[in-house]
């Protein structure tokens, strides 16, 4: 009799710690399911930035660009493009934003935004357009297209290429590149380089 006690109360003591740890397992599972998706949230500020209120609020916006930023057609889409990424540093994101027109998409205005102080400010303004502005591997890649006497608007002559690195306090230029464009129009000839040869110096 003493030893079917004996197994009785064995077999007792397993059936409640094996219980004991089911009732654990889920548990745990829970808490860090809860937790685990906070840090992700918390890390994006797309979700409380609205571009168009930045930058119309934005002293440093010209009047012009602000009268221009009007939802495309009958819609409610604004004609901007929103980039965030780390440029300068900063506590959280950067926000980069370029404003275009509804009908040919052309670049009017590009701006980018570092959190200081607790809000949004304006550290950097380019407002000749065709103008476009995007992150590039930590830094600021400003696009501005070239015209020359004589060119459509679909046609620019070339480019110029110019990149930006945060440094004391402001974007400082790094590296510019001009680019030409062939106008060869139907008859198969490419652009002569405007540069002049070592020959011809």
């Amino acid at each position: 009799m003493a030893v079917l006690a004996a197994i009785g109360l064995f077999l007792a003591a397993c059936s409640t710690g094996s219980t004991g740890t089911r009732d654990e397992g889920p548990a745990r599972t829970d808490q860090v399911g809860r937790s685990s998706p906070a840090p992700v949230a918390s890390q994006s500020p797309r979700r409380r930035v609205d571009p168009v209120r930045l930058v119309k609020s934005d002293p440093k916006v010209s009047p012009q660009v602000k009268r221009s930023l009007k939802p495309c057609g009958q819609g409610k889409e604004y004609p901007v493009d929103v980039s965030y990424g780390n440029i300068t540093a900063g506590p959280r994101p950067d926000i980069v934003v370029n404003v275009m027109t509804c009908g040919d998409a052309v670049g009017i205005g590009a701006y980018v935004y570092r959190l200081a102080g607790g809000q949004y400010r304006n550290v950097f303004t380019a407002e000749a357009p065709p103008v476009y502005a995007e992150i590039d591997r930590g830094d600021l890649v400003v696009t501005k297209q070239v015209y020359e006497k004589g060119d459509p608007a679909s046609y620019p002559s070339g480019e110029d290429v110019i990149t930006y690195r945060w440094a004391a306090g402001h974007f400082a230029e790094r590296d510019r590149t001009h680019n030409d464009y062939s106008n060869a129009v139907g008859d198969g000839q490419l652009a002569v380089p405007s540069d002049p040869s070592p020959d011809d110096t």
